[in-house]
């Protein structure tokens, strides 16, 4: 199981990182929203999934807070596009 958390942390970081370059190097808002909530869903997911592997009496806590992150990045890149968009941010 450690060897697992371990895997899942370091992917989770991966995630992360490459999300962080996208949000330097993407052209536009649009594009760097893309890029910086997909990898940040994935990246933070991995990482707290692994560290309930690490620490399974947090399993509970770690498999709520990967539910609220799954609804509520969505939501919230959604409501960000929506919002540049309507505040007339070229595509």
């Amino acid at each position: 199981m450690v060897i697992l958390g371990n895997i899942l942390i370091f992917i989770g970081s991966l995630f992360l990182a490459l999300g962080g370059l996208g949000l330097i190097r993407m052209p536009d808002v649009y594009n760097r929203l893309q890029a910086g909530t997909k990898a940040t869903t994935l990246g933070a997911m991995s990482v707290i999934l692994g560290s309930a592997f690490l620490a399974p009496e947090m399993l509970t806590k770690a498999v709520l807070l990967i539910v609220f992150i799954a609804m509520a990045n969505p939501v919230s890149s959604s409501t960000i596009g929506r919002s540049a968009y309507k505040g007339g941010v070229p595509l």
